[in-house]
């Protein structure tokens, strides 16, 4: 007894010390978004609009980052723990090679095709037309993110949670102080808008890389070396995508179930757009303790299994539910108690405070089953190198539950715009009682290393 509760209290402690970092940086992520919508909202609610759909591409392209992160962390920290250092700077170096072309590539669309991108997600010319300029600036954001982004996920994955939050967070503070600057003209600068939200973005970003590179120059450890772009170990590689692929299906999929979300939503008018972007923030802020807790249960459990402690992984992952379920209720009363600020964050109209009344209460519990599900499929699954799975439930769940009752309700039906909305948000309590079954059969938990 007394050796498992000295087991427990060691879990315990060294999930707050990655917990708390990531949490903070988390918390500073809301911030961002917060910021852009309290700014634009003030300069006016087609603003407002225009600035929450643009923001989308940035959305799915984080997915993209999310998915090749999670490749790199379920490797890396297996390899941690069995200390193969060189093996980890050339898994970092095979996630750059996926994220550029990819960043490249929205970067591209962005700048020189942007009214395509905007037509996606709205009909309403003028919010196409608000969104434009906006994409053309923060597609140069995309370029600094794609090195950036691997670079500290590599770092969270061997336990520099501390460097990375700090990393991301100085970007993060820096985007809210320009943010500011830009948008309402201070210091003698013109007043720039939405335009200046993506200026504000695009440097940012840049001084975070300038700091990862900084870094790489420095740091024994793990080295940033150009010649990991060109670097070919074809079992790594193969290993890389057998577990990266999953994921990114997964992050994309379930991203591209989201932008559809946005795009129903978009054409209910610009009062249900507005109050969802609101929305976004609220739920944000509700779940940032829940993924930080995912983030760093995953580095936990899978260095864990890279020692080849199995069974402490099992009673390790079930303190790991235990904390995510109490942050899950935490989330939800926390979005109850701050539903006056949220209801003041910008200048809506009356229809868009009525949606975003109903929406809030929706958010409430639905935090609780998304803090659930992402983090024993993205935490727990993927610790054991376990992508497959949580991809083909999110696959089903989404795209053949959710976006065709979406797609139905709001344009065959014709319901209520929020009533489409919560039956939008039933996706998570669909997919629970499965994800709870393969939970229990530990088909999720394997050493996926090898001996190079």
């Amino acid at each position: 007894m007394c050796s498992t509760a000295k087991k427990a209290s060691s879990f315990y402690r060294d999930m707050f010390r990655l917990a708390f970092p990531i949490v903070i940086q988390n918390l500073i992520t809301a911030a961002v978004s917060s910021a852009d919508v309290i700014m634009l909202g003030w300069v006016n609610q087609t603003a407002l609009s225009a600035g929450s759909l643009a923001s989308q591409i940035m959305f799915i392209l984080n997915l993209v980052y999310a998915g090749i992160s999670s490749g790199i962390g379920m490797l890396a920290a297996q390899y941690w723990g069995k200390k193969d250092t060189r093996t980890i700077e050339e898994i970092m170096g095979i996630g750059m090679r996926l994220s550029i072309p990819v960043s490249a590539f929205f970067f591209v669309m962005a700048c020189f095709f942007p009214q395509v991108l905007m037509m996606i997600f709205t009909s309403e010319q003028e919010l196409i037309e608000a969104g434009m300029p906006y994409l053309r600036i923060v597609g140069v954001s995309y370029l600094f993110m794609s090195i950036s982004q691997v670079y500290l996920c590599t770092m969270r994955s061997i336990e520099r949670v501390v460097f990375a939050t700090f990393t991301n967070a100085s970007a993060l503070i820096l985007n809210i102080v320009l943010n500011g600057v830009f948008i309402f003209g201070l210091f003698g600068l013109p007043q720039m808008g939405i335009i200046g939200v993506a200026l504000a973005t695009a440097i940012a970003r840049g001084v975070e890389l300038a700091i990862c590179m900084a870094d790489a120059c420095r740091f024994p450890v793990i080295r940033f070396r150009p010649g990991l772009l060109v670097r070919h170990n074809k079992v790594l590689f193969q290993d890389f995508m057998k577990y990266s692929l999953p994921a990114f299906g997964n992050e994309v999929s379930w991203g591209l179930a989201f932008s559809m979300y946005s795009v129903i939503m978009g054409h209910l008018g610009s009062d249900m757009v507005a109050a969802n972007a609101v929305v976004i923030v609220a739920r944000n802020l509700g779940t940032v303790v829940c993924f930080g807790l995912a983030n760093a249960g995953a580095i936990l459990l899978g260095k864990a299994i890279g020692e080849g402690r199995m069974e402490s992984v099992k009673a390790d992952a079930s303190r790991f539910c235990r904390i995510t379920f109490a942050s899950g209720i935490v989330g939800g009363l926390l979005i109850f108690l701050l539903r006056p600020v949220f209801m003041n964050l910008a200048d809506l109209s009356d229809a868009a405070r009525g949606y975003l009344s109903g929406m809030l209460y929706i958010n409430m519990y639905y935090v609780l089953g998304q803090a659930m599900n992402t983090t024993i499929i993205c935490g727990i699954f993927r610790s054991g190198g376990d992508s497959r799975w949580g991809f083909v439930c999110d696959v089903i769940d989404m795209w053949l539950f959710s976006v065709p009752l979406g797609f139905f309700s709001a344009f065959v039906l014709r319901l209520p715009p929020l009533t489409v909305y919560f039956l939008i948000c039933l996706d998570e309590f669909v997919k629970m009682p499965f994800i709870y079954r393969h939970y229990k059969s530990y088909r999720w938990l394997k050493n996926i290393t090898r001996d190079f």
